[in-house]
């Protein structure tokens, strides 16, 4: 049966701001409260999504999540109707406020990791929410994220969602920011490729000084267990720590994957040789030729792979079955990264397009065209049972446009935040786009 890889964006959500929040995210701390457009975010978000629809991808979206969380403030003791816990939290602890009322479930890469029917060993497609352990505001994502993926692969026959793994820092879990799947056909049995920043458990080789590593060898361990996962389908690497403290908080700011190939930094992973001919000894035995584009330090340093996020990038196979490379504007502004875009298509390697978008809202931010998405590699049956109302077209684009049109603010400080009003707006905003994508009531006010 024929098989693709859907890309399931996520919508960036009404209280897009500059907070700051993420240790280890050059571009997050570096635009710290600086005023954000959160109706030119959302809309940057889908012109991507509708551009690669009409180039024939399979393409998805993935709602926001509701904020601020005010469930969250009740929970750390700020008590009183709505205004009057935000009011409070802005008075008491402006650093919550912001925290729970952070964007970042837009960056839908580190949702959950997914793997597909051909891998898991009762031939469903498993999904688990990440637990994002290491950041207070992302770890408040996981419960609604696990919500808002039953909507959307609600059919138990084809589908197994498990809950995030125990929110515990020896089980730190970044999603499929740190997972790539490597295979021939989408539908043939492939191998995962699960990179950590740290073993938990056992001691083991320096980890970074600078940065925290967020990712542990012992929640990609569980995940692969979860999932059913093969031995003989299964690689693990650690991460390279100099690249952690150079800003590479997860590994899809330095590599990225699909298919055969795979697209790297040269500093991207410890014992790098070894991890690549891991996973071509294990595709070679499932008759995959892997293909692995190394891209030299001293062509595009790590300051620049972090600052342009050439690895951010979004790695599709073509009708063709070629790769075309969609990348954020800021890998064109930088000149070094630019001329290393142009000698990689003249070198008639395996990537042979590359498409530029502006994503500044969310690059500000610290999310390029990788975190922006959820990859799911499907059958057509397995597609066919996909809430039909999330799948990107013609009609949807206009009607989340003009969502976002009434619904949006174009301006956006940290003082905001306390406005019961912003609230407001943005559980009427997610009332609505519930009704658009036929997901029922999966936000706690609705309930």
């Amino acid at each position: 049966m024929q098989a693709f890889e859907a890309n399931f964006d996520g919508l960036v959500g009404p209280t897009h701001n500059y907070a700051g929040l993420s240790h280890g995210n050059v571009a997050s701390t570096g635009n710290a409260h600086g005023l954000a457009n959160p109706k030119e975010a959302a809309l940057q978000g889908l012109a991507k999504m509708k551009a690669l629809a009409d180039m024939g991808f399979k393409q998805g979206v993935l709602a926001p999540h509701a904020r601020p969380d005010t469930q969250a403030l009740r929970k750390l003791g700020f008590a009183g109707n709505d205004a009057a816990v935000l009011a409070r939290a802005a008075k008491e602890a402006p650093a919550i406020l912001a925290a729970v009322s952070s964007a970042s479930p837009m960056w839908t890469a580190n949702a959950a990791t997914v793997s597909p029917s051909a891998d898991t060993h009762d031939g469903r497609v498993h999904f688990t929410p990440a637990n994002l352990n290491n950041k207070f505001h992302r770890s408040l994502e996981h419960e609604q994220t696990g919500r808002l993926l039953k909507a959307m692969f609600a059919d138990e026959n084809r589908f197994a969602h498990h809950a995030a793994l125990p929110a515990q820092m020896h089980f730190g879990d970044e999603g499929a920011a740190n997972h790539t799947r490597f295979c021939g056909d989408y539908g043939a049995r492939g191998v995962e490729f699960f990179v950590y920043g740290r073993a938990a458990f056992a001691a083991g080789a320096p980890g970074p000084s600078r940065y925290p590593a967020r990712q542990t060898l012992e929640a990609s361990e569980a995940i692969a267990r979860l999932h059913g996962l093969a031995p003989e389908c299964v690689v693990y690497a650690r991460q390279n720590a100099d690249a952690i403290d150079a800003g590479v908080f997860h590994n899809d700011v330095i590599a990225v994957g699909n298919g055969h190939v795979s697209f790297h930094h040269e500093l991207a992973f410890a014992d790098q040789a070894a991890v690549l001919a891991e996973l071509s000894a294990k595709l070679a035995a499932q008759g995959v030729a892997f293909e692995a584009v190394e891209v030299p330090a001293d062509e595009v340093s790590l300051e620049d792979a972090v600052h342009s996020y050439l690895f951010n990038s979004q790695l599709l196979r073509r009708s063709d079955g070629r790769m075309l490379l969609v990348v954020p504007e800021e890998c064109r502004v930088n000149p070094r990264v630019s001329a290393y875009l142009d000698r990689l298509l003249a070198s008639g390697g395996p990537i042979a397009e590359v498409r530029v978008f502006d994503l500044k809202q969310s690059m500000q931010n610290g999310g390029g065209p990788a975190c922006l998405r959820l990859r799911v590699a499907l059958t057509e049956a397995e597609a066919a049972a996909v809430n039909p109302a999330v799948w990107m077209d013609d009609a949807l684009y206009a009607r989340l446009t003009g969502w976002v049109g009434r619904h949006y603010r174009d301006r956006l400080s940290a003082a905001d935040l306390a406005d019961p009003a912003l609230l407001a707006e943005s559980q009427q905003a997610l009332d609505e786009l519930t009704g658009i994508l036929s997901l029922g009531s999966v936000y706690p006010f609705q309930r």
